[in-house]
């Protein structure tokens, strides 16, 4: 049996999700298609029924006024009225079994002495450990910095391109700042597949890919489907092998992009049993677990939540329980509910843009886009700036 659809998007993270969305708006009946039985990816905010409904972050934790192409998807959907602002907690270092504040890590004669590098210091083709080693100085690095930017993308930072960080973007005066929404950030992909137009199917794996010169060709299982515009929003390695026939520079261009693997525990506890005061978080110095993100930014009157970010095969699973709630100076005995998540994040390396170059040189002028959050950094606006770029190139702007 076989389906022909304007377009196909494989992959409902919120890449995917955008680029199905941009093109809807241009006019394409999209389909997204989904391998897990969950839509979002990186964006989980895991409800807990039995605690009154009350939920917490599994992974994206943060929306920003800067968001441009998210704002401009809040638009579309009436969504920008709905907007939650955050509280304003901060984040600890756990170092050596105990809390400290951020800036007792910080050599401030040495920061002072680097500043004017600021100006100077090109990011482009610099690894994080050689930007900002130099930016700041190494001891500021060693001691902090380095262990902030694995908060951020959960695996070693030395090695990953530093202009992949922190991306100046414009605001917008009229959004708050830093913002969530009222049953979290799971809010935005639901309500970009319930539109009319666009379909979502989970439960999708897609076995092979075809390309005839007019039509893509998408087998899942005893089903296949023809689109005359194909999207892949999956990680690279699975990018790399759903690869169509015909496309194999832009395979070539890809193959070899890493993957961090990341064990993710999400505990809930009675904000009673809590010691620690409200916390944005916990960045951890040399441990087991690269950071702990809080719910504490959107209090609860009943429950705090924490997703903790483990390094992968480092602790068993109650090892991880048992750590967790050290650092958050409780027991096991007083978790209320808990879940483990398994999230991936791309583990980019330097000469990566040139990467990325290789692979538009070889879309140009083709119905096949590739995005995700491994082009211009993991951040959910990184991610839709790709989507854009990729949505606009063949439907136009």
């Amino acid at each position: 049996m076989s389906t022909e659809i304007d377009h196909i998007v494989i992959g409902a993270g919120i890449s995917g999700l955008g680029a199905a969305h941009f093109a809807l708006r241009r006019g394409q009946r999209t389909l997204v298609l989904e391998s897990s039985e969950r839509i979002g990816g990186c964006i989980n905010s895991l409800q807990f029924p039995q605690l009154g409904g009350f939920w917490t972050e599994a992974g994206a934790h943060t929306c920003f006024n800067s968001y441009g192409h998210l704002l401009s998807i809040l638009d579309d959907l009436g969504l920008v009225g709905q907007v939650q602002a955050k509280g304003k907690v901060s984040y600890l270092l756990w170092k050596d079994g105990e809390h400290a504040k951020i800036f007792s890590a910080l050599h401030l004669g040495e920061a002072l002495r680097s500043v004017p590098r600021i100006f100077s210091l090109p990011k482009q083709g610099r690894s994080v450990a050689d930007y900002y080693g130099r930016l700041l100085g190494q001891r500021n690095y060693q001691d902090l910095l380095r262990h902030a930017f694995q908060a951020v993308i959960c695996q070693p930072a030395d090695e990953y391109p530093a202009e992949a960080l922190f991306r100046r973007k414009p605001r917008r005066k009229d959004v708050i700042k830093a913002f969530t929404f009222a049953d979290g950030l799971s809010h935005v992909p639901l309500a970009i597949a319930a539109q009319e137009g666009l379909e979502v199917r989970t439960g999708q794996r897609v076995a092979r890919i075809g390309w005839d010169g007019e039509r893509f060709q998408i087998e899942t299982g005893a089903t296949t489907l023809m689109s005359r515009f194909l999207t892949l929003a999956v990680p690279p390695d699975v990018a790399t092998a759903l690869m169509p026939e015909g496309f194999a520079a832009a395979r070539e261009a890809i193959a070899g992009i890493g993957v961090a693997e990341i064990e993710t525990l999400v505990l809930v506890f009675r904000a009673t049993d809590l010691p620690v005061k409200p916390i944005a978080g916990l960045i951890a110095v040399e441990d087991a677990f690269y950071s702990a993100v809080s719910r504490d930014f959107l209090p609860d009157a009943g429950y705090r939540g924490f997703a903790f970010h483990f390094r992968p095969g480092v602790l068993r699973e109650d090892g991880q329980v048992e750590r967790a709630c050290l650092a958050l100076g409780t027991t096991p005995r007083r978790i209320q509910a808990q879940a483990r998540v398994h999230n991936r994040l791309p583990a980019l390396r330097t000469g990566h843009a040139e990467r990325v170059a290789r692979l538009d040189a070889a879309l140009a002028g083709s119905r096949l886009g590739v995005t995700g959050n491994w082009f211009l950094g993991v951040s959910i606006e990184d991610a839709l700036t790709r989507s854009k770029s990729e949505s606009d190139r063949r439907f136009g702007a």
